[in-house]
């Protein structure tokens, strides 16, 4: 039997130990289930804003509410023993996070890097109680997934899901979550940035990311960052690391905004996928100033995808190449400036609208197109928008 190097996934923190073993049954003795909803506690001093809590007094009231995420994955790979090629060996490992109970019904709130490919998943909660638990739900371009486990035996302890949208730079945040399997452990800090980008698994950025300096480490991925009351304003996902791997303790959190618009749906199974355009585009800012194009915000078609609502919808990506200070880029293609009527002054804000939007859904964009003249023209198109592919394509500007 071989033993399998440990591996710490840094991206949203996900410890993953490889090792080659059978798979084996999981027992469970299942009887009855209570819920217990969170109730908000008073300050225990008067240095505690009104609405806050002590680090105490919410981990005393949230942590039984945080679940040790196990999830067991099988890696196919090619023998190093067999000279002759075709040789097939599978790697068993293991990869643990943190998940939030969100109900009583057994729902339970992870990230989907800490389930992807995992062919068995057990959820733990205090007293050494484990079961088995069922993905339902994914959104891998969100990094968001939804556990089912059944019920009895267990005492549930839901937590309260707060406003991501009502965050301010400053306020105190705390976060829950199992690092290196030391279960259950709290960290303090507050909220260091709004607005953030961080990649997803699949490729694609997500959005109004809050930042904190709360350390997170591998093991708190899925689990709670939450406010001052206890309530949950983010899904830890991921940590900024050093050149040498190691946290500087800058770590990022999925707004929980953005999980309560999906959970219904993710519930319900199978996989979202979001709103999608199907172009690449390039920020137009000072550093395109050499090109003399029209405008001095906006966002400049690099590609357009075969088959997408772009491509259907005929806007134009750039057919020449120049060099600018930042690199070599596609010029001549359409300059996309509004999305229903909202202005659009950089690639991201066209990407943040297209997020905003669902598939199927037709949506009016603005754009200028060079007239062959050395001019450009208004124009508007109509595109009906589609689902995300399973992965970003494979370019280096911000997809839409």
């Amino acid at each position: 039997m071989f033993v399998i190097p440990f591996l710490a996934a840094l991206l949203g923190g996900g410890v993953v130990v490889a090792i080659v073993a059978a798979f084996g049954g999981l027992e469970q003795n299942q009887k009855s289930v209570t819920t217990v909803q969170a109730a908000p506690i008073a300050p225990s001093n008067a240095s505690q804003r009104t609405t806050g809590m002590t680090p105490h007094q919410v981990y005393v009231r949230d942590a039984p509410g945080v679940a040790f995420v196990t999830s067991t994955i099988v890696q196919k790979t090619e023998s190093p023993f067999n000279l002759f090629g075709g040789g097939e060996t599978q790697r068993q490992g293991q990869a643990t996070g943190s998940g939030i109970v969100i109900d009583g019904n057994g729902t339970i709130l992870t990230n989907y890097h800490v389930v992807e490919n995992a062919v068995k998943v057990t959820v733990s909660f205090e007293k050494g109680k484990s079961v088995e638990a069922q993905v339902v739900g994914k959104d891998p371009s969100n990094d968001l997934a939804v556990l089912r486990i059944r019920t009895d035996g267990l005492t549930l302890h839901p937590l309260t899901l707060g406003d991501s949208a009502g965050a301010q730079v400053g306020d105190p945040v705390y976060a829950i979550g199992n690092p290196f399997d030391l279960e259950r452990t709290l960290t303090t800090g507050v909220i260091s940035a709004l607005q953030r980008q961080i990649q997803a698994p699949n490729g694609f950025t997500i959005n109004n990311v809050l930042q904190t300096d709360a350390p997170i480490n591998p093991g708190n991925s899925g689990g709670p960052l939450l406010d001052a009351a206890g309530r949950v304003i983010g899904i830890n996902s991921q940590i900024e690391t050093s050149s040498g791997g190691g946290s500087v303790g800058i770590g990022f959190a999925v707004p929980i905004n953005t999980a309560k618009s999906e959970i219904a749906q993710l519930e319900k199974g199978g996989t979202v996928r979001g709103a999608y355009l199907g172009l690449t585009s390039l920020t137009i800012d000072g550093s395109l100033s050499a090109l003399n194009l029209p405008v001095k915000s906006g966002a400049l078609v690099q590609t357009v995808q075969k088959g997408t609502a772009a491509a259907k919808a005929e806007i134009r990506a750039g057919t020449i190449n120049s060099t600018t200070e930042t690199g070599q880029i596609a010029v001549g293609g359409d300059i996309i400036v509004s999305v229903d009527g909202k202005a659009v002054a950089s690639s991201e804000d066209l990407a943040n609208d297209v997020a905003s939007k669902k598939a199927g859904q037709t949506v009016t964009i603005g754009l200028l197109r060079a007239n062959g003249k050395g001019g450009y023209e208004h124009k508007t198109v109509k595109a009906t928008l589609g689902s995300r592919p399973n992965s970003v394509p494979n370019v280096n500007t911000p997809e839409g």
